[in-house]
């Protein structure tokens, strides 16, 4: 699979000289050329350098997603730092954690009591890094960048435990974009736009930014809170990613007519019911199933355009640049162009593969006669009821089909005659409890022994983990209102 390639084109750069007048970043307000974000990029990666920041630094950036952010990543790979990228959804306490994890010698932020509670020797504010510059670029001239240039460090979900933090290179990301990208096409000469509906601090909202770059191609920045679909509307976007939430009360809002300029929804994020996934190909929508981890920079497996009803309820074929297998167990192994340089602990960096270069996602899988990849949950989500194997995200799935049901969680709860019996946790679309009926309705489709023995009311306070659901708090919550615990 190597390519034999040591070094590439700017892709920004790239677009700059051949389309400087292309769009690169639409908002509300104004649009930003190639040329423009290229100018304002190099402006900024000299105020890097003036501040002290220097290659191979890794610099933490907490801010609200906007152009400068954007600006201020790409002027930090520019300059060959490692960009950080932080939750904003953390609380500053939250934060030091992990700057302390990837060893960050920097941190951009504008929040004073981030600066306050944190020990990263150089803090800088946004500010005082796009000011000026711009007037005084030179002419630009055509740019590489090393494949190996280590790029980010993205923090993993942590839905199952403490957040890894993931080292990319800037070779995971590029052929992560051009694998994707040979796959639903993006063609800025026909005006292709993405409308950027994902955090950046997640990989999947870099993964946006990624394919843009490369193809050329304009990004939405949408208004912050605004719905999606009158985004899409508002801004002609051809492509959008979303997660089942989204894509849900996008559907909810019959606001389907609205979208008729998308050329593709990619889906993912964790599992997406099969019925959501239908009901939407079926009004119209060009819908994309897809599976993708942190370690592999985003998207390893993605369905094609146009296809069937029955494919589009997998999670697609792998995409170039990479490889899938399953292993005797049933697990999922994947290794290729895309996959993450390891885990950084501190200055310790751990790539954790098998003798055979594989690396096991934790996830469990088979792939069907055409390659495709149905995924059927995480190993260490699987526990024992009464001597059987009990899959919660199995269970989830089957309740998402039942009408009226949004999501759900199914946890394990101690049981004195069967170890462990599942529970559920379900959320309405009219925001009332659970019906009485559940079970009932449940029993044509499920055996006995996974049918959850209580149904509970999805909680105000549950938590996400980046764009996944906290499993870790609906485990504990389930525990506290099992019959005969305190604290309920």
């Amino acid at each position: 699979m190597k390519t034999g390639l040591e070094r590439v084109p700017c892709p920004l750069r790239a677009t700059a000289l051949a389309a400087p007048e292309a769009p690169s970043i639409i908002r509300s307000e104004d649009t930003l050329t190639f040329r423009d974000l290229d100018r304002r990029v190099s402006a900024a990666a000299e105020n890097l350098a003036e501040s002290g920041i220097e290659a191979g630094n890794r610099v933490a950036l907490y801010l609200p997603k906007d152009e400068r952010y954007i600006v201020l990543f790409l002027a930090l790979i520019r300059i060959g730092a490692v960009a950080c990228p932080i939750s904003t959804r953390l609380p500053p306490v939250g934060v030091a954690p992990l700057l302390r994890k990837a060893a960050c010698e920097a941190l951009i932020a504008e929040d004073e009591a981030l600066f306050e509670s944190t020990e990263t020797a150089r803090k800088v504010r946004p500010v005082a890094l796009l000011e000026d510059g711009v007037d005084h670029i030179e002419t630009p001239k055509p740019l590489d960048i090393p494949l190996v240039l280590p790029a980010t460090i993205v923090f993993t979900s942590g839905s199952s435990g403490a957040p890894k933090a993931a080292l990319h290179t800037f070779g995971n990301h590029y052929y992560n974009a051009l694998g994707s990208n040979e796959n639903i096409a993006l063609d800025a000469k026909r005006g292709d736009r993405w409308l950027h509906s994902l955090p950046l601090y997640h990989v999947g909202g870099l993964s946006i930014l990624f394919r843009c770059l490369l193809a050329g191609a304009a990004m939405i920045l949408p208004e912050p809170g605004a719905p999606l679909d009158r985004a899409i509307a508002e801004n002609s976007a051809t492509h959008v990613s979303l997660v089942a939430t989204q894509l849900l009360r996008m559907m909810r809002e019959e606001s389907v007519p609205a979208l008729e300029t998308l050329k593709a929804v990619l889906l993912g994020g964790g599992p997406v019911p099969s019925e959501l996934v239908e009901e939407a190909a079926r009004r119209g929508l060009p819908i994309h199933a897809s599976y993708g981890l942190t370690e592999m920079a985003s998207q390893v497996t993605t369905t094609p355009s146009g296809a069937s009803s029955e494919k589009l309820r997998t999670s697609g074929q792998v995409l170039p640049h990479r490889q899938v297998s399953i292993s005797p167990e049933g697990e999922i192994l994947v290794r290729g162009e895309t996959l993450f340089a390891g885990y950084v602990e501190g200055e310790a960096v751990d790539l954790p593969l098998d003798e055979r270069g594989w690396f096991h996602t934790g996830d469990l899988g088979d792939l069907d006669e055409d390659g495709y990849l149905d995924v059927r949950g995480r190993k260490d989500n699987l526990f024992i009821s009464g001597g059987e194997n009990v899959q919660p995200e199995e269970i989830e799935d089957m309740l998402r089909r039942l009408d009226g049901v949004e999501d759900a969680v199914v946890a394990p709860v101690p049981d004195a005659e069967f170890g462990f019996c599942p529970v559920a946790f379900a959320r309405m679309a009219d925001g009332t409890p659970p019906p009485p009926d559940l079970a009932a309705a449940l029993e044509p489709i499920l055996p006995r022994f996974k049918i959850p023995v209580a149904f509970h009311e999805w909680p105000e306070d549950a938590g996400q983990v980046g764009m996944k659901v906290d499993r870790a708090f609906f485990r504990q919550r389930a525990l506290r209102l099992a019959p005969g615990r305190q604290g309920n």
